[in-house]
């Protein structure tokens, strides 16, 4: 009897943990490419760190944020994947702080009702003129390198640098104003 009630109590820890995953599964995979710019070692850390939280979960204080909580998990994958790979470059510690709060907003902004900041964004991409709009694709959706993407568009890079900081803060203001 006393081993179904354990089983039990496994498999309903294992949902909540599957829900979780699955609704930060996005956030997560957006706060590791800001660090890493690389789409396939965005995944893998994300991937990594969904394993070290599940085999630490009984570490977790469920009085804080799991999405905190999760993204520190996955700074500590991207700073130990460093440490093996000495020759990739590494944010400082000031830069991902920044990253951290931009992350804490967007997660603010979703939890607080409404339709998901993703929607929000997503609405406000198709507001930006098609100059930015492709500038943000080839950079961000396609991970072009800033050389390869201004390239690909037949500008220079500080043209596409430029186009991108216009993006970045038209959309920041479009996804704010929806969000209020």
């Amino acid at each position: 009897m006393m081993t179904k009630v354990v089983q039990n109590q496994e498999m309903i820890e294992r949902e909540k943990f599957s829900n979780l995953a699955r609704e930060f599964h996005g956030e997560f995979l957006i706060y590791a490419r800001s660090l890493t710019r690389d789409e396939s070692m965005s995944r893998d850390i994300v991937q990594d760190s969904f394993v070290a939280a599940w085999r630490n979960k009984d570490k977790f204080d469920v009085t804080r944020d799991f999405g905190s909580w999760m993204r520190g998990i996955i700074r500590n994958k991207w700073r130990e994947f460093l440490r093996k790979h000495k020759r990739e470059v590494s944010l400082d510690e000031d830069v991902l702080e920044s990253v951290e709060g931009e992350m804490r907003d967007w997660q603010s902004m979703r939890t607080d009702g409404g339709p998901s900041v993703f929607m929000k964004l997503e609405e406000c991409m198709s507001k930006l003129p098609e100059t930015l709009l492709l500038a943000v694709k080839s950079f961000y959706y396609e991970g072009n390198s800033t050389d390869e993407a201004a390239d690909g568009l037949s500008i220079g890079g500080a043209t596409l640098r430029k186009r991108l900081q216009r993006a970045r803060i038209s959309l920041k203001e479009c996804v704010n104003s929806k969000s209020n």
